[in-house]
């Protein structure tokens, strides 16, 4: 392999090398056993002590530079509110093509420091007590000190969980940002790290501008992150487990998360991780692959997958989201198209979707989702997945059933019980009897759970404020506390930095879509493209590009392939994650519900926890309600899965004893579809369902979006070309149906 940048490699190896004794006999950087178990999560105790493999020039050069012992520029921040000390930004990697896009900060409980080593002796010279400004130094970690979560688990500078935020807000770029330290208080690492995205541009050494941060850049960002903390957690730089990575977001950060678990150390990756210098992954002299990193003389395995991964409306996998989201439309026979050009090509995409289900021979096991499928009275089965099509049989959805179909709706009516099961976790609401009148403060305390239930489904409640607010956070709000772009939220200081921030916004835009705009098309267009007169115009445009996305990038491959988390859960190259939580607004039309179920399926066939919720009238990334919280599902899971650890359950409901303030009911009244028994179980049909989706959800459907370049083609763009159709389902379409489309091409309604 040749030196991606060779003048800076040989001079600053004159100054590495002689670094290379310090840094591996000094405790403070050399020594794995000082923070971990020595182990990655696909480390044995065999291959933790095994002799180290020869090491190349550029091996040295890498682990050297990303050793942040050994970094003179780094800065540590004490948060004396949060009591968490906050690492500056620095590179994830050794070669940055926008450095300002590719750095990581780390926010580390003060709990588990004992001060920073600001002269190398391995002793505290500036501990949280003595504190007053940015200090450089290396942390001097108590590997013994705890700290006990909200919820009662217990961790240790060893065994506490690092958190990966990964950002990319609408799949763009995410400038680098401090760690936030809200999740400190509960004992976890914090990771902020940067990424390249759609429409970043680089300069090359002409000076010419190109495209860069397409598919899988973004992704590649993330995962280098994950081995430059990794790394420096198995050098003693940083305590910490590296067993127990989590990776959060929401929106299009929600998909990396879920990107992240997905494709956890598949080697399809490397030669992107490679290209921009990340640490323990490198390209053998025969074009195998190493990743291990040497430290002590002993080789370690780095792995850039995670243990869990909590996304909140994660938007993929995009290869399968137009049809499916045609589908999701297609199945409700009154909603309005904009114009019959859509409706007709919503019917085609249906098939297309039925057809591609029905391929993929999908089965679940009953009792791992929970559901009698095939309604024998037990949940004790393996049931084939699949979509059949009867015109009489299933008119009210337009032809379409079967087992998806029915574990798509088991899915819908268990989250809306699961709603009405939590009523008692929010304070606030206001209760109301079927003439309008506010209950009493007494008639509110001996509401039982049915009672509940009834009064929501009839929609005789006002909610009360501390509804709306959770983790999550439908202001755009992630649930590391940071916006997508880094800051705050509006009024919260930065107590590391004292600048002030604004607010920004998450989420996907919703103007009309052009390859200037980079957004989606609006839901009231009566205009099937703004981009092309003709229908053979906008096809000679699709085909074209999908001819140069399926043609392969500059390592051969197909840039929609790499983003189809799909294509890698299971796969024989991939860790998959030990558990994984996929949460999106059941209300929400950025993405389909399908798409959602489509992971779980995958992961729960791979072996994996799997669990999705579609939060009942939740808009795009929704808040955690009803006692919920991320801290609570990684507590959870830690509980459960390793050895030792406190199980988690969680606390109690305290009942409303006092009725709200509010005057007037303000609850939508949808007991005209939904039955509840007395028991206060819930019931509803498919079509319903479907109905309810189509509703709630305010996007247009985005397999109409891409024609005009909608916000997700520019992941598949190319360095001369920021946007490219990319879906092959439409294109399949267009060309199968060219002469009926064709006649009602931007005809109108």
């Amino acid at each position: 392999m040749t030196f991606k940048k060779p003048l800076a490699v040989l001079l600053s190896l004159a100054l590495m090398l002689c670094c290379v004794a310090c840094s591996s006999d000094s405790s403070d950087s050399g020594s794995a056993s000082d923070s971990t178990d020595s182990t990655d999560s696909t480390s044995s105790d065999e291959s933790s002590e095994e002799e180290a493999e020869e090491v190349s020039e550029e091996q040295l050069y890498i682990e050297e530079t990303l050793n942040i012992a050994n970094n003179s520029e780094l800065t540590w921040t004490y948060s004396s509110d949060s009591d968490a000390w906050v690492m500056s930004i620095v590179s994830a990697v050794a070669y940055p093509e926008l450095a300002d896009y590719q750095g990581v900060s780390v926010a580390v409980p003060g709990a588990y420091i004992t001060g920073i080593d600001t002269d190398g002796d391995g002793t505290a010279d500036i501990t949280a007590d003595s504190y007053s400004e940015a200090v450089n130094g290396t942390l001097v970690i108590d590997a013994d000190a705890s700290v006990t979560s909200e919820n009662g688990q217990i961790y240790t500078a060893q065994t506490a969980p690092v958190i990966i935020n990964t950002g990319a807000a609408g799949y763009s770029a995410q400038e680098n940002q401090l760690a936030s330290t809200s999740n400190c208080a509960n004992g976890y690492i914090n990771v902020a790290c940067g990424n390249r995205g759609k429409q970043s541009t680089a300069e090359d050494e002409d000076g010419n501008t190109y495209y860069t941060g397409d598919a899988p850049d973004c992704l590649v960002d993330q995962k280098d992150a994950i081995r430059f903390v990794k790394y420096n957690i198995l050098l003693g730089n940083l305590p910490g487990s590296t067993e127990y990575f989590v990776s959060t977001g929401g929106s299009g950060g929600g998909a990396h998360a879920a990107m992240v678990a997905a494709t956890s150390n598949n080697s399809v990756y490397y030669d992107y991780e490679i290209s921009q210098g990340a640490v323990g992954v490198y390209e053998r002299s025969d074009g195998s692959y190493s990743t291990k990193v040497t430290i002590d003389n002993t080789s370690y395995e780095i792995s850039d997958g995670v243990w869990g991964c909590v996304a909140y409306s994660a938007i993929t996998s995009l290869a399968e989201a137009d049809m499916a989201m045609a589908f999701e439309y297609y199945l409700d026979t009154d909603y309005s198209f904009n114009t019959d050009f859509q409706k007709l090509l919503a019917q085609y995409l249906s098939e297309e979707y039925m057809t591609y289900i029905n391929d993929q021979n999908l089965t679940v096991e009953e009792s791992a989702v929970g559901f009698d499928l095939n309604d024998d009275g037990d949940t004790d089965d393996t049931v084939e997945l699949t979509i059949e099509y009867d015109e009489d049989k299933y008119a009210d959805t337009n032809g379409y059933g079967g087992t998806y179909l029915t574990l798509y709706l088991c899915e819908f009516i268990s989250n809306l019980q699961w709603y009405v099961d939590n009523l008692d976790y929010d304070d606030g609401w206001t209760w109301f009897d079927s003439d309008g009148n506010a209950l009493s403060d007494e008639e509110v305390a001996a509401m039982t759970t049915a009672e509940k239930a009834q009064a929501f489904v009839e929609g005789r409640y006002a909610q009360g404020s501390s509804s709306a607010v959770g983790e999550g956070g439908m202001g755009g709000g992630l649930p590391d506390g940071n916006l997508p772009d880094g800051d705050l939220p509006d009024g919260e200081i930065d107590d590391t930095d004292s600048d002030s921030v604004d607010t920004v916004t998450s989420g996907m835009g919703d103007e009309v879509g052009t390859p200037d705009a980079g957004t989606t098309q609006g839901t009231g267009s009566g205009i099937d493209s703004s981009n092309y007169s003709t229908f053979e115009e906008m096809l000679e445009a699709y085909q074209a590009d999908i001819e140069e996305v399926e043609a392969g990038d500059e390592h051969g491959n197909n840039q929609v392939e790499l983003y189809d988390p799909l294509n890698y859960i299971g796969a024989d190259t991939t860790e998959n994650p030990t558990w994984t939580r996929i949460m999106m607004g059941a209300s929400e039309g950025d993405m389909s519900m399908f798409s959602s179920l489509n992971l779980q399926i995958a992961w729960l066939n791979a072996g994996t926890d799997a669990d999705i919720e579609w939060q009942w009238d939740g808009g795009h990334v929704p808040s955690e309600i009803f006692g919920e919280s991320l801290s609570l599902t990684i507590d959870t899971k830690y509980g459960e899965y390793v050895d030792g650890a406190v199980s988690v359950t969680k606390a109690e409901a305290e009942a409303q004893t006092t009725n709200g303030s509010a005057t007037e009911a303000t609850g939508t009244d949808f007991s005209d579809w939904v039955s509840v028994t007395d028991d206060g179980e819930v019931s509803f049909s498919l079509a319903d369902a479907a109905s309810y989706r189509t509703s709630g959800a305010s996007k247009a459907v985005p397999g109409f979006d891409v024609i005009d370049y909608g916000q997700e083609t520019y992941e598949f763009g190319s360095k001369t070309q920021d946007a490219r159709h990319f879906d092959k389902y439409v294109l399949d379409a267009l060309i199968e149906h060219a002469e009926e489309l064709s006649e009602l091409f931007n005809a109108g309604s």
